[in-house]
């Protein structure tokens, strides 16, 4: 590994999952010069982990500042697959739908 990579890991961006506004304006410039350094390695795939890096960064630090997860609806998901595998599909809807209620609800 290069020591910009190293650089990067050692930053830390990701160690609490809510912070502060004013914690997120400390993290921000430090977030871009590390993006920066990673730009400007020689090795292809930091540059191109760079390059992801710098298209997304609005979107990592949004999830900084206001970190939501959808876990409960992947749950939610998870269980009613469950119940379709368990029942070898159902006859109808209405049938499915009901299980659904009862398990999830």
């Amino acid at each position: 590994m290069t020591a910009g990579y190293h650089r990067f890991e050692s930053n830390s961006f990701s160690s609490k999952s809510i912070r502060t506004r004013r914690q997120c304006e400390v993290l921000i410039p430090r977030f871009l010069r590390a993006v920066h350094q990673l730009r400007q390695a020689g090795l292809a795939q930091l540059v191109q982990l760079g390059h992801t890096l710098s298209a997304w960064s609005n979107e990592i630090v949004a999830m900084w500042r206001f970190t939501r997860n959808n876990g409960i609806t992947e749950g939610f998901h998870n269980k009613m697959e469950l119940i379709n595998r368990q029942a070898y599909g159902f006859r109808n809807f209405e049938n499915y739908r009901l299980r659904v209620k009862v398990l999830c609800g």
